[in-house]
């Protein structure tokens, strides 16, 4: 039998979210909530979710056992919370909260209660970076040396039609796109151990300039870091550097390389699930292309995390996008803002393991 999903939030994202998870066999939207009712009915229309429903009725229910919290970063941590006294699952889009401390009270609470937290982005159980890890765990490049990741743009008020949020706390490219980055950098590396960074907001103020948006010419205050770079020391030794920015004009959007003892290795776009793989071998002159080692998952897989939260839920096994893993990278995310705003370097104090693997053998839309 399906896992059963009460999915609240019906956003701009949540169309993504309700294609994928009616594709998988082991979980099944029974409900969507909003604080638009007729938001809420649109996707239930769009989808075929059978029943449309106030958040309150969906932690009521006795046969939804996952949340899948949508909802903008400010109230992630109450609806994440009331999820998991409810006797719920929960699985958050990034971040788990904004607060640091809110995120340790969740997985303290979902232990104690004995129900599972999980967490977006899950685009590093895609082919692309599961191929990564299959190379990492292989030797392929030797001893992991260093990274390198980058996320540069203008921001994003330019074609969100609702992107105050982004330059709220809990936004800022740290916190919208640095998950992303984080959560692949810590699955293939393992976690961080310490943080040095600098910061800054170089534009008071951002306008709406496109005249398609509802709130075209609107000016939103910036009251977070928009341009941040850090060095990110791992446990393990390698040392990440890290510039995540909404401050510039034009750049390399997306960048990822591991640098090994025996090689680099070029990373494709965390933002996605499958994307090119390079590598180049120590004293060659020429760069390699890798072929995906897995079949499923090369196309956008959003909500692979979520069943895959089912399966652990089946499988009493700990889900692989855990509330874990976004603990730490809230952590690292704060520490980059903290270590600037204090001017000295932030010992972490999470710490979480690399997850398991997916199997290379996987078919489309199931999960092990």
């Amino acid at each position: 039998m399906p896992t059963n999903i009460g999915l609240v939030g019906c956003g701009y994202i949540s169309a993504i979210y309700l294609e994928n998870l009616r594709k998988f066999e082991n979980v099944e939207v029974r409900a969507v909530a909003d604080l638009l009712p007729e938001r809420a009915r649109q996707r239930a229309e769009q989808y075929g979710v059978p029943r449309v429903a106030s958040f309150e009725e969906l932690l009521a229910d006795p046969e939804i056992q996952i949340i899948v919290n949508l909802t903008i970063p400010k109230v992630h941590a109450a609806i994440n919370v009331a999820a998991v006294e409810a006797g719920k699952s929960v699985y958050s889009e990034k971040p788990l909260t904004i607060e640091r401390a809110d995120a340790g009270r969740l997985v303290e609470l979902a232990r104690a209660r004995g129900v599972l937290v999980g967490c977006a982005p899950d685009t590093f159980m895609g082919a692309g970076l599961q191929t990564c890890r299959q190379l990492i765990d292989a030797g392929a490049i030797g001893e992991p040396v260093a990274a390198l990741a980058m996320m540069q743009s203008h921001g994003w008020e330019n074609w969100h039609p609702e992107p105050a949020f982004y330059y709220e706390p809990g936004g800022g490219p740290v916190f919208d796109m640095g998950p992303y980055y984080l959560t692949a950098l810590t699955a293939l590396l393992g976690p961080v151990a310490s943080v040095v960074s600098s910061a800054r907001a170089t534009f008071p103020t951002r306008t709406i300039t496109n005249r398609n948006l509802p709130h075209y010419g609107e000016m939103l205050p910036v009251q977070v870091p928009t341009h941040v770079a850090g060095n990110l020391e791992f446990a393990h030794g390698a040392i990440g550097t890290l510039m995540m920015t909404f401050d510039i004009w034009a750049g390399e959007e997306a960048f990822l390389e591991i640098y090994g003892s025996e090689a680099t290795l070029q990373v494709p776009d965390p933002n996605y699930f499958g994307g090119p793989i390079r590598i180049r071998r120590a004293r060659s002159k020429e760069w390699e292309d890798v072929p995906l080692a897995y079949d499923a998952y090369q196309g956008n897989s959003r909500g692979l995390g979520i069943a895959d939260l089912a399966a652990a839920l089946e499988h009493s096994r700990p889900p692989r996008a855990s509330g874990e893993r976004a603990y730490h990278v809230l952590d690292i995310m704060h520490a980059l803002h903290e270590s600037s705003a204090e001017g000295r370097r932030v010992l972490l104090e999470s710490s979480v393991e690399r997850p398991s693997p997916l199997p290379a053998d996987l078919r489309e839309w199931r999960i092990d």
